[in-house]
């Protein structure tokens, strides 16, 4: 499975310069590309409802939270993103190719599993995040 360039480029821009708040990637002809981009100010809401509900993404989400001891953090979530409907073979290649492309993410920090919103919900990034 190839990594389209424009996916490292993307994340580190992410990463260093914060110019997204999540990016969703998709196989596209034995390839991962960059689907859709957030911008800083959307929320986590407008992350969920952007992936399909029926097709398996790669996605990453880079959560803003204040500490208890009243300091402002950032955590980077990769989630992978296999609901109940899509196609098995879809299922299949996502799930064969994550750990790879995952790799090719540097400074990923937290990673979940999610085949319906209920297992990606806010309160489970904010109690992995702390």
């Amino acid at each position: 499975m190839a990594v389209h360039d424009d996916c490292k480029l993307k994340f580190m821009e992410l990463k260093a310069k914060r110019n997204y708040r999540f990016i969703i990637f998709k196989i596209d002809n034995q390839q991962v590309v960059v689907e859709k981009l957030g911008s800083p100010g959307d929320s986590y809401d407008d992350f969920t409802t952007s992936l399909p509900a029926d097709e398996c993404r790669y996605a990453v989400y880079d959560f803003d939270f204040i500490t208890h001891e009243n300091c402002q953090k950032s955590k980077i979530f990769f989630i992978a993103w296999s609901p109940d409907p899509s196609k098995v073979r879809s299922k299949m290649v996502y799930a064969s190719s994550k750990d790879r492309f995952k790799r090719e993410l540097d400074g990923i920090q937290f990673e979940l599993q999610a085949t319906d919103p209920s297992e990606m919900s806010l309160d489970i990034i904010k109690e992995r995040a702390f």
